[in-house]
């Protein structure tokens, strides 16, 4: 083989690699996209059922009836439009909705995949439609061309769902649950976070959460009244321990932010703050393993589960989504992953060197080379159109690209620049942003999105010194 071919290769294996993760992170953030602007729904059943149920904080039997309807018709559906809504707009929502109905009627448990299926796809089949009768349909007959494909697009999806896909959706997801209980009853539920901690550090953690924990759990939820599949990616202890011991043997600008991330993580919810800390030095992924597993270990001990889905995933939260009776379990799995991951990071940042473990900019830069992978380096700002809109995207749009837009707004009133700054998810990237800045694991994918606006690439949404030097030049434009 030639040194060119070997070169070739070298980097295709790469571009491969990143490829997978983008079409993964992409299946991911379209599962949460349908999960995360009904997250409040969720949480209103969460807590009347942990209220009003026979074992809740105040049994009524009446407010009680509330709890079925909405975790087997309200959640689903509301799924169901989001996901056709994503795909086709408004009128892709209802069709999605109207189809989600068919895997709902006949089945015994919530169908959340089934509405995660049935809503897209209701989007997409009406769109299809839609591009056939563009421009054939006479004036004045639009309206009633409009409302009769959508209803019989909805009509024959619905029949579809309830004879056929339905059941296969039911199927799959007692074989999923059945297959959780294997698992737990196995004792082998707390090795799942050796998978789920480095998927969160790499973005790709909704596709596990929204595509089988959330589903799987509420179903769980509805049956027993609490299940510990919300606890597994949602449990703060393993970021807080890692977070502390930074605070308290880490170096440079990683020690000084790392008490203010701290308390953003685990009080305001937001995990992806401490992802670049575990970015710098790739070993500490070791610490929020061992966090997360000890924690899920201590909370089967104590049969600890929440009754719905903590978003974000604050302490507050996590306790406000606890049934009577449970607080010790779930405070305990906690602390001992805070203290477990604590533990590890500390061992590994005693033993590192001052360059090793100094500025966070300079120990990413250094941990990328050491990985043999190119960061999308921080696009220069040229002079051929003037900055207005500066958006920060991150997968959910909700948690550390909200950050970012506050920490960049304060520097920008204070520059006396008139520019908009805000945050979205990726894929609600909107089209007139002339500059979007997003962590770099998820550049490739906003630029994918909106590759006419020039993009910036940071390793840490609240301290980057990518937001002074892009101060500096809009101040010269």
């Amino acid at each position: 083989m030639s040194a060119n071919q070997q070169a070739i290769d070298q980097n295709r294996e790469p571009a491969q690699e990143q490829n997978w993760k983008v079409k993964v992170q992409r299946m991911g953030s379209h599962l949460s996209g349908m999960i995360m602007p009904n997250i409040g729904a969720f949480i209103a059943w969460g807590l009347i059922t942990a209220l009003f149920i026979p074992t809740g904080w105040l049994p009524n039997e009446h407010l009680a009836k509330l709890v079925d309807p909405m975790i087997k018709y309200l959640l689903p559906l509301l799924i169901g439009f989001t996901g056709g809504n994503m795909v086709y707009g408004a009128r892709g929502g209802v069709v999605g909705a109207t189809a989600t109905i068919g895997v709902i009627v006949g089945a015994d448990i919530p169908m959340f995949l089934g509405a995660m299926l049935m809503g897209p796809l209701g989007g997409f089949a009406i769109k299809q439609v839609d591009r056939l009768f563009e421009g054939k349909v006479r004036s004045g007959f639009e309206m009633l061309v409009n409302n009769f494909s959508a209803g019989i697009v909805g009509g024959l999806l619905t029949l579809a769902a309830y004879l056929g896909i339905g059941p296969v959706v039911l199927w799959l997801n007692k074989a999923l649950a059945a297959g959780v209980e294997v698992i737990v009853g196995a004792g082998l539920l707390p090795l799942a976070n050796i998978f789920i901690e480095p998927a969160k550090v790499l973005f790709l953690n909704n596709a596990i959460n929204h595509g089988v924990l959330s589903p799987v759990g509420i179903e769980q939820a509805a049956n027993t009244g609490k299940s510990i599949l919300f606890l597994l990616e949602a449990n703060p202890g393993p970021g807080l321990g890692i977070l502390l011991a930074f605070t308290i043997f880490g170096k440079g600008s990683a020690r000084q932010s790392a008490p203010g991330a701290a308390i953003i993580q685990f009080l305001g919810g937001i995990h992806e703050i401490y992802f670049p800390y575990i970015l710098m030095k790739p070993l500490l992924i070791l610490a929020a393993i061992g966090g997360g597993v000890a924690g899920v270990f201590t909370f089967t001990l104590f049969d600890a589960g929440l009754v719905a889905v903590p978003s974000p995933g604050s302490i507050f939260a996590v306790l406000a989504m606890t049934p009577r009776g449970g607080y010790v379990g779930v405070l305990a799995g906690v602390l001992v992953a805070a203290v477990v991951s604590f533990l590890i990071a500390a061992l590994f940042l005693k033993r590192s060197s001052g360059d090793e473990a100094g500025d966070l900019e300079e120990a990413a830069k250094s941990m990328e080379a050491m990985k043999g992978k190119k960061s999308a380096a921080a696009s220069m700002l040229t002079s051929q159109k003037p900055v207005r809109k500066i958006v920060f995207a991150c997968d959910a749009g909700m948690g550390s690209s909200a950050m970012g837009a506050s920490v960049l707004k304060n520097k920008v009133n204070k520059a006396g620049l008139e520019i908009q700054v805000t945050n979205t998810s990726i894929s609600q990237l909107p089209e007139d942003a002339d500059l979007v800045i997003t962590h770099k694991n998820l550049t490739d994918r906003a630029k994918e999105k909106l590759p006419h606006a020039r993009h910036i690439s940071v390793d840490n949404f609240l301290n980057s010194p990518e937001y002074d030097a892009l101060i500096s030049r809009l101040k010269e434009d």
